[in-house]
């Protein structure tokens, strides 16, 4: 009876070597540990490796992935190996062998043949399987368990970290938090500007791809103001290369570099005008550290050009969260534009006022003095346009400047604010001087003829010159397009100013009543045409910018 006692406890462990000596061990995919008891893994250092055949990839590839004893001489009996997203630590991709007598595939959850194991307990100094990248995979690493026996065994055993050529939009939502403008678009479509994230560690990974003369970056604000952000930037240089930057900003500045090492694992590349970066961040946003364990954010998005040396310059185009989100919950969002409607509407006014009722206004009161006609409501016509005119444009401005100032709530911002306040303030006391002006005839009016056409020039100057830092801060373009079409709008005026100029020196010798009117009015018709057109195709510029 005791023999057969002792040859059933002989089989019995002949049995449960490994616990699954054939390697059938779905259900350790999750927990990659031994189903079978026993000890728990190996505090010591794995004397086995996982060494992979590239460590970047496109979805499709095929990389040999080999588990092998460090020695040469430690032999292992059982594993499990598995690709992991870093980021998630999602199961990724799928295997295929070619050693059938040694190894295995399995399905792990409802995915086939996405872990390998053994298919027998013999002894192995290395294995090798083949694994194929899918689609949307992020950064990853592959892992294992190792078992030299049964109860000597060795879990988190990691090969270095893959980093994928192509960012993608795939597992959005499901496996990485991502944000987009368009709302939704493929980051691999030139005109996508788009971030995603999946934390990982202590850090986060991150993606990053959009058009720009030379950066784009992410921030993270615990408001929709730029103040007080942690900031990520992935910038080219002069020589093309993209250099990733941790960074964080104060205010309407260019951002404070960190000089840590918080940035690994790092792809980049700029190609057809697209920055595209990805790399995982080994530290927390700092945000989260000043306020107490909050983990959401209001996510900035922005792109702009950069310098010879990578410094990035004023963004071009920014767009924010409408909402705080948290990185951790694996949504898509899209984006609330950072030029908001208030603000194209400020941008549209500004652009009426001082490049059309303005600049027709002014003409008027200098060149069209000799078309007079017939009086209307007892003054001139060419005063009546004038004075109407050139009151719409400072109701103009004035509209313009309240709405974008209580959008805003400061004038922060850079020199485009600066100019505007300035603009706001002449325009105002403009048309206050010249009610209070003398009489054509009165010994002094000339003071107040050159005061006022002193002021309406420097007005003009400073109004144009807003009205092309505007337009590049709108622009999302990778052309710039709004600022060269406004400098052929402003060419156009200066070319008929010079025309009319010419003509009233060409003038000055013939007698004012045998004078032909007829070069001055065709060419203020000529010029409000061209005035208009060029308008119109900066008003529709500025309404896709929304």
């Amino acid at each position: 009876m005791e023999g057969y006692i002792t040859l059933l406890l002989c089989v019995g462990c002949l049995a449960t070597v490994l616990g699954y000596p054939s390697g059938q061990i779905s259900a350790s995919c999750d927990s990659m540990l031994p189903s079978h008891g026993g000890n728990g893994p190996q505090s010591s250092v794995s004397p086995y490796t996982i060494t992979v055949s590239k460590t970047t990839f496109v979805p499709g590839d095929t990389i040999a992935v080999t588990i092998q004893s460090k020695s040469g001489s430690d032999t292992f009996k059982g594993f499990l190996l598995q690709g992991r997203q870093v980021g998630g630590d999602w199961i990724t991709g799928t295997f295929t062998i070619s050693d059938s007598s040694n190894t295995q595939t399995l399905t792990c959850g409802s995915q086939a043949n996405s872990a390998v194991s053994h298919t027998n307990p013999n002894a192995k100094t290395s294995i090798t399987a083949t694994w194929t990248a899918p689609q949307g995979a992020g950064p990853l690493r592959f892992r294992a368990t190792v078992l030299s026996s049964y109860n000597t065994f060795w879990t988190g055993v990691e090969s270095g970290i893959l980093q994928a050529l192509q960012i993608s939009g795939t597992t959005c939502g499901s496996q990485k938090f991502c944000f987009t403008n368009p709302t939704n678009c493929d980051p691999n479509d030139t005109t996508c500007l788009f971030m995603s994230a999946a934390p990982t560690g202590n850090g986060y990974v991150f993606e990053m791809s959009g058009p720009a003369s030379g950066y784009v970056a992410i921030g993270f604000s615990s408001d929709q103001k730029m103040g007080n952000d942690d900031v990520y930037i992935c910038t080219k240089n002069s020589a093309g290369n993209v250099l990733v930057q941790d960074a964080y900003n104060t205010g309407y500045v260019a951002p404070t570099i960190r000089n840590t090492n918080t940035i690994g694992s790092t792809v980049s590349s700029y190609t057809n005008g697209v920055v595209k970066c990805c790399f995982i961040s080994n530290s927390s946003i700092s945000l989260q550290l000043r306020s107490s364990g909050t983990s959401t954010y209001y996510v900035f998005l922005v792109s702009g050009p950069s310098n010879a040396d990578g410094s990035i310059a004023q963004h071009t185009k920014k767009v924010i969260s409408s909402t705080k989100v948290d990185l951790s919950a694996f949504t898509t969002t899209g984006s609330q534009s950072g030029i908001s409607r208030v603000v194209l509407g400020h941008g549209s006014l500004m652009l009426i006022a001082w490049m059309t009722t303005g600049s027709i206004g002014m003409i008027m009161a200098r060149y069209m003095k000799s078309t007079a006609g017939k009086p209307i409501f007892g003054k001139a016509a060419w005063f009546q346009a004038h004075f109407y005119l050139m009151i719409l444009t400072v109701i103009l401005t004035i509209i313009a400047f309240i709405m974008v100032f209580v959008n805003a709530g400061d004038w922060s911002g850079g020199a485009h604010p600066v100019l505007g306040v300035i603009v706001m303030i002449l325009s105002f006391f403009q048309p206050i001087f010249a009610f209070f002006r003398p009489d054509p005839k009165h010994e002094r009016r000339f003071i107040f003829n050159w005061g006022h056409a002193i002021n309406a020039l420097v007005i003009k100057i400073l109004a144009v010159a807003a009205i092309f830092l505007g337009l590049t801060l709108v622009d999302s373009s990778t052309n710039q397009w709004l600022p060269k079409v406004m400098g052929g709008f402003f060419a156009w005026e200066v070319l008929f100013y010079i025309i009319l100029e010419t003509n009233v020196r060409l003038k000055s010798n013939e007698t004012y009543e045998n004078s032909s009117h007829r070069t001055e009015l065709t060419a203020l018709i000529i010029f409000i045409c061209g005035n208009l057109m060029f308008l119109i195709a900066l008003l529709v510029g500025i309404g896709q910018s929304a």
